[in-house]
């Protein structure tokens, strides 16, 4: 029996991709590539924007179509969100959410054995724990990706997250680096560790994610941590202090911002202002000694952001100083306060926001890598481009190409940036 995966999303769902493939792995399955012919087809869906529900649905329709004998799964934060909705997605043959991952296998065997629709959409509830999808592998990649936390507490007016994912609940300590230590023994060198609210990790548990952070670091063979988006909020003085003395903590920050205007990330029922964020930032750069960089996402179009508060908006991204911003124009999700917020503003003026925010921040990462040339740092080579030249990215997230010879994907080098044409920084082997 083969399976085939199509995964929409950020990288917590991509982590389950994997999990759900081990699983079906370790039950006699075996993968087949997005593109191929298949007698399972499972979707893993992303509900933040209606994008992505109508990706998930056309994928679906076009696996049913091509393979009309195959059993298709519709699974992820979509049904979990819009419960109603995605049963009525008829072209599924079985329907679940992101609670209970465990069951996929037991109601994929009662479609094929049935013939028969299985829905089995299983709310979330308050105090349930984390369900633990532990990886040993992680197909086509050299770093890992490790799910430590699920859920948010919060409540941002845009996002339907919290209904999809339920509250925070954090996996144990004991289990993360028990994991850790086989990724080691197998090789990983770099270790990514995401969650749909991180820096909530421990809330449920009485830790912290700065103990996490200090307990890995101590897993011999693991020579870099990397962290997913990080809230302004809850970095305290205490908190960017003790990140800064553990070495092998890359200093790139992915550092939540949603708008640079004050007035705006009011309506979003963010919890900090423009100003605060800065002020974060100006901390870090301080106590790293300016060695650290941030990569962050920006709404554009939000409900009442006029043309005043988005050069706002613009100006901030530009003033901060970003290597890398995701622009995305605001999605109206049902269910969501912002959805019945007046002053909606037209997709035309979202898209050429979209164009401006993305053109400025682009404009800032050229200064960024061109201040850059002539440093050097450690980099993780990862796809091979040729038997000596290796695609990698920098400890601050810099993505470069390289010449390595005898060199092998997973490897870690030190590295001196030479010219940047755009896209990647050519890079040459310091010995």
């Amino acid at each position: 029996m083969r399976v085939s995966f199509y995964t929409l999303g950020c990288k917590v769902n991509q982590n389950e991709t994997g999990a759900l493939a081990q699983l079906f792995c370790e039950n006699g399955y075996t993968l087949a590539g997005p593109e191929e012919e298949a007698d399972v087809f499972v979707v893993n869906s992303c509900t933040v924007t209606a994008g992505g529900d109508k990706k998930s649905r056309q994928w679906l329709r076009r696996a049913k179509r091509e393979y009309p004998g195959a059993i298709t799964v519709l699974t992820g934060c979509y049904p979990q969100a819009f419960p109603e909705e995605a049963a009525a997605v008829e072209e599924a043959d079985v329907v679940m959410g992101n609670a209970n991952r465990h069951a996929i296998l037991k109601n994929v065997d009662i479609a094929l054995s049935t013939q028969q629709r299985v829905v089995d959409i299983v709310p979330h509830q308050k105090g349930e724990q984390f369900e633990e999808l532990p990886m040993e592998r992680f197909e086509g990649h050299t770093r890992a990706f490790i799910k430590v936390q699920d859920g948010c507490n919060r409540q941002c007016a845009y996002c339907v997250i919290p209904r999809a994912r339920g509250q925070v609940r954090s996996r144990s300590e004991a289990s993360i680096l028990k994991e850790l230590k086989a990724l080691a023994d197998a090789g990983y060198k770099e270790v990514v560790f995401s969650g749909i609210n991180l820096p909530s990790y421990g809330q449920d548990t009485g830790t912290t994610l700065i103990e996490l952070i200090e307990h890995s670091a101590e897993i011999e063979g693991i020579e870099r941590i990397r962290l997913g988006s990080l809230e302004p909020d809850v970095l305290s003085d205490e908190h960017i202090a003790r990140m800064a003395k553990v070495e092998k903590l890359c200093p790139q920050f992915h550092l939540s911002l949603q708008s640079g205007c004050t007035a705006t990330l009011r309506r979003m029922r963010r919890v900090y202002t423009a100003e605060e964020y800065a002020a974060v930032v100006a901390k870090m750069r301080a106590v790293f000694h300016n060695n650290c960089s941030f990569t962050t996402d920006v709404i554009v179009g939000f409900p009442g952001e006029t043309e005043e508060e988005f050069a706002q908006s613009l100006k901030f991204v530009q003033e901060i100083g970003f290597l890398k911003v995701h622009v995305f124009p605001y999605s109206q999700r049902s269910g969501t306060p912002a959805a019945t917020f007046p002053d909606q503003i037209p997709e035309s003026v979202k898209a050429e926001r979209v164009r401006a925010m993305q053109a400025a921040a682009d404009a800032v990462k050229d200064t960024l890598a061109q201040q850059m040339l002539g440093s050097t740092d450690t980099v993780l080579l990862e796809k091979p481009l040729s038997s000596q030249l290796f695609t990698g990215y920098t400890r601050l997230y810099l993505p470069v190409v390289v010449t390595a010879p005898n060199a092998s994907a997973g490897q870690i080098i030190n590295c001196q940036l030479d010219s940047w044409d755009g896209e990647r920084c050519r890079a040459s082997v310091v010995k």
